[in-house]
């Protein structure tokens, strides 16, 4: 599996486990994702995306996206797709 640069992490919200993701490609949900944090990295696939507390299927390029997260994750925290 080859990692592709999809955003980075500008906020994360610790008691609802929702990092903020500036998106510089498109992000879909169902896609398989990998956020690299100082302890190690975080595998997950995209189960929901909220803009503005609005569900969204699909984020492009300069959208900034709400994520569940399987983590504890930071500010400057890149998020890569993980593509086939």
């Amino acid at each position: 599996m080859e990692k592709k640069l999809v955003g980075k992490v500008t906020h994360f919200f610790q008691k609802i486990g929702v990092a903020v993701v500036d998106v510089s490609d498109e992000l879909r949900v169902g896609d398989k994702i990998v956020i690299e944090t100082g302890s190690g990295p975080i595998e997950q696939t995209i189960d929901s995306m909220q803009i503005e507390h609005e569900q969204i299927n699909v984020a492009m390029r300069g959208q900034s996206v709400g994520l569940k997260v399987a983590g504890n994750v930071h500010q400057g925290n890149e998020v890569y797709k993980l593509v086939e």
